[in-house]
This record gives C-alpha cells, structure tokens and sequence, in this order.
C-alpha cells in the first residue's frame, strides 16, 4: 500500500523545471530537425521519451530510495558483467563498442552505470566516518571501485561518459570532505597517469580533438569543423537571435549531430544571447533545487544520493555547454532533457526520479 502522504509531498517545483526544459528542447529538435524526410520524427520520438520518461519518474517515487543501498553493489556487480560482455561481444557502430545486443533491446550499461555508481559511493560513504577528511590510504577501495568500470568505459571507446563518471565520484568525495594533503597528492599524481595515457592509450581522432579544442583552423575541415561551425551558429545568434526555423547553421545544414550534441547550438543561432539566459537559469535552477534537496534530506545516504544525482546533471550541462562554444573539447556529452536521445533521456529521468524520491520522503523519518 502506498503511503497518501507521500504523494501530498511531491515536489511540484522540481517536476515542473525537468518538463519545461522538455518541452523546449522538443521545439528546438524539431527545428533542428526539420530537413528530416523519411521515417518517424525525431521530435516526435523525443515526446514519446520524455513523456515516458515523466510517467516513469511518478511510479520510480512510489518505491522507497532506501532500496539501492541493499541493491547497489549487486547491481554494480551486474553492471560490470556487462561491461565486460561490451568488450567481447558488444555491437560496433561508427569505430566504438558500446553496444550489447540482447535479442530484442540493445543496451549501452555505461549510462545506468552514472547512477549505479552514484548509488555505490553513496552506502560506501554513508557507513564510514572521516571526521579529520579523507586520508590519501582510505581511497584505495574507493578507487578501486571507480577504476574498474571507467577503465572498461574508456576500452569501448567512450572518453566522454568515463570523464563523467570519475568527475561524479569526485564530487561526492569532495563533499563528503578530503584532507588538503590528499587532494594534492591525487593532483601531482595525475600529472603522470594523463602522460601515459595521452601517450600510450588515447587514440589519434581523440588526440585530434583536443588538439583542435586548443586551435580549431588547424583542420577546419575535418576534426576542427566540430567546433568552429558551433562558435559561427552561437556568435551569429547575437542578443536576441535569428528568429524559430529562421537559423542558418543548422537549416543550410553546416551544423553537424545538430540534434543531438549540439542541439543548444541551434538554439542559441534561434533565440540568441537572452535565450541562452534562460535555458541556464532553468539550469541553474534544477542544480540549486537538487542541492537543497541534498541540505533537507534527514539520513546520510539520502544526502550523499542527492549531492550524486546533481552532480551528474552539472556536469553534464556544464560540458555540453562548454563544448558548443569552444570552451571543452568535443566530447559526445548530451545536454539533459534538452538533446535527442532516449538513453541520455532515460538516465537523466531516472536521476531527477530519485531527487523527488528523496524530496517526498524528508517528512517520513
């Protein structure tokens, strides 16, 4: 039976951010989108995601969130399996192995394990105390933890999705709290990990990228086109923008994944510098609304949850934004409820789901 209080508790607020930025960023993909002519929509794919995906958001708070600290290392223990199987059996697309194919679904386990390893860090914080910080030999298991699914991440290739997930795992640690001396010693000692793996592992397109991030006419054809035909349709946007179905970047089709990875791109040419506006406040919005959730939340684990799933979402609009107008690298980061895409979708709605989850059940302690 579900508890009736549980529901007169629903934070309206922080379902109604997630549904406007929805809906505007359907609009924006049916711009970015209208040189589409054969099959279904891709506007009208992403209504039947985000409208599943609010539905689903509803029925994930009737089960309480307290269940993924029993689950949370099965699931991780699944998670990596999975993985593992990407690796030697996954589905290969466009140079990347990311894919499993399962008979009827295909599944990419890199993106529910964003929120699987939310969910692990939070119980393993959760049952220890640091009340001096984080000493540099307490990191070990949590490391381990970590290292495990980015390194098979990275192995697909997926840069993008690795970087997420370690700069999650960071976050959480840097809330739960960290002594100085051991932040320094994890900074010197990256120094040496970025040499062997810009060296010895990264592969040549993703040399290309960040080479090109630091100085795009280097290939303005090639890997270079990415982020200078980005910086055109933002630049040319000026303060009020071009006008709905009016931008040429993305309508003369000079903008490349403009659906996708640089749907705000096409956005920002359309209703230019005051739009931007407020699509990052809406933004800004649902990152303080999820920090305040994290503050008001009554048990350690529901806490530390919080603070995870909302350092997912900063992290990623603050990439994705970064990346369209030249700030990061291109790194294949999606922009939450705004870009195409139903796994980027589905993972975002699961997180915003356990934010209203933690939200609902404050008063119930």
């Amino acid at each position: 039976m579900i508890d009736r209080r549980l529901f007169s508790n629903f934070d309206w607020t922080l379902y109604g951010i997630v549904a406007l930025i929805s809906i505007i960023g359907i609009v924006n993909i049916y711009s970015a989108s209208s040189y589409q002519m054969l099959g279904t929509p891709f506007f009208i794919k992403q209504i039947y995601w985000v409208l599943g995906g609010l539905v689903m958001s509803v029925l994930i708070c009737s089960i309480d969130y307290r269940i993924l600290e029993d689950v949370a290392y099965w699931v991780y223990g699944l998670l990596l399996a999975l993985l593992l199987l990407v690796l030697l059996i996954g589905r290969i697309s466009m140079g990347a192995q990311r894919w499993l194919h399962l008979g009827f679904i295909n599944i990419q386990p890199s993106e529910p394990m964003k929120i699987v390893i939310i969910a692990v860090f939070a119980r393993y914080f959760s049952n220890r105390s640091f009340p001096d910080g984080i000493r540099l030999h307490e990191l070990a298991l949590p490391v381990l933890l970590l290292g495990l699914p980015v390194v098979m991440i990275v192995k697909q290739p997926d840069l993008g999705t690795a970087i997420l997930v370690l700069l999650i795992v960071c976050t959480m640690i840097l809330y739960v709290g960290a002594k100085w001396t051991t932040l320094v010693s994890v900074f010197l000692g990256a120094f040496p990990v970025i040499y062997l793996y810009w060296h010895y592992f990264l592969h040549e397109y993703q040399k290309e990228r960040i080479l090109n991030f630091i100085d795009p006419e280097r290939d303005p054809l090639g890997s270079g086109y990415h982020i200078i035909q980005s910086k055109i349709a933002v630049g040319s946007g000026g303060i009020m923008g071009k006008g709905f179905l009016s931008g040429t970047q993305s309508h003369l089709r000079f903008l490349p994944e403009q659906h996708t990875d640089f749907a705000f791109s096409v956005f920002a040419e359309e209703w230019g510098f005051m739009g931007c506006l407020f699509i990052i406040f809406l933004y800004t919005l649902l990152i303080l609304w999820g920090l305040n959730i994290a503050g008001r939340c009554n048990d350690r684990f529901g806490a530390l949850l919080a603070v995870g799933v909302t350092a997912m979402l900063f992290w990623h609009i603050l990439i994705n934004m970064g990346m369209v107008i030249g700030l990061f690298p291109v790194v294949g980061v999606p922009l939450p409820f705004f870009s195409y895409g139903g796994t980027s979708m589905i993972t975002s709605m699961i997180g915003v789901s356990i934010l209203l989850n933690i939200s609902m059940r404050r008063y119930m302690f």
